[in-house]
């Protein structure tokens, strides 16, 4: 089997066939498949992903969009699973909504993530999974809310990480069993 790092978008199809299984499957099928929904929320339309882009300003990487629109509008993946790209409710859950990536990013205060990310999924405590919408490839940062100090002249990208070069890498991560902190943990040793 080809490790992570070594996926291409040749790979894309089977990945998103790994998700769908994992996603829709028995809950045994990976230890963290689902979090909280008793089942991930329905896929967009196309329809609805290009409302979303044009909400959010900037396309959707292709790889999450086909995510949205081919396996689901998140509830399942990494961490807890991914936030959805339209408002979407657990009726059991004490929570009022599932995290919305789309309403994170339009309500971003002046001390938030660059717009030119977007929201995946919570890390814990003040870590948060973020995706970039312009850089090649699209890379996965993990920023934490209190990793920076604007009383010592720093910014939010100060709390910003590199967790996996491409949301390819890191969805394969996970999508194979591995662990999405390794890489930006031993970054950060």
């Amino acid at each position: 089997m080809t490790d992570a790092a070594h996926r291409t978008a040749t790979d894309d199809d089977a990945l998103l066939e790994r998700l769908r299984a994992l996603a829709w499957g028995p809950e045994d099928a990976h230890p963290a498949a689902r979090c909280l929904p008793d089942q991930p929320f329905p896929p967009l339309t196309n329809a609805e992903a290009d409302r979303v882009e044009r909400r959010l300003g900037y396309p959707l990487p292709g790889l999450l969009r086909r995510v949205h629109t081919e396996v689901g509008d998140g509830g399942f993946g990494p961490e807890g699973g991914l936030a959805s790209l339209t408002p979407r409710r657990v009726p059991h859950w004490p929570a009022p909504d599932w995290p919305c990536a789309t309403t994170l990013h339009t309500g971003r205060t002046e001390w938030g993530p660059p717009a030119s990310w977007l929201f995946l999924t919570g890390g814990g405590c003040t870590m948060e999974w973020y995706v970039s919408l312009t850089a090649v490839d699209h890379p996965v940062l993990l920023w934490d809310a209190d990793g920076w100090e604007p009383d010592r002249g720093e910014d939010p990208h100060d709390g910003l990480r590199y967790a996996a070069p491409s949301l390819r890498q890191w969805l394969w991560t996970w999508a194979d069993g591995g662990n999405v902190w390794d890489d930006v943990l031993a970054r950060t040793a």
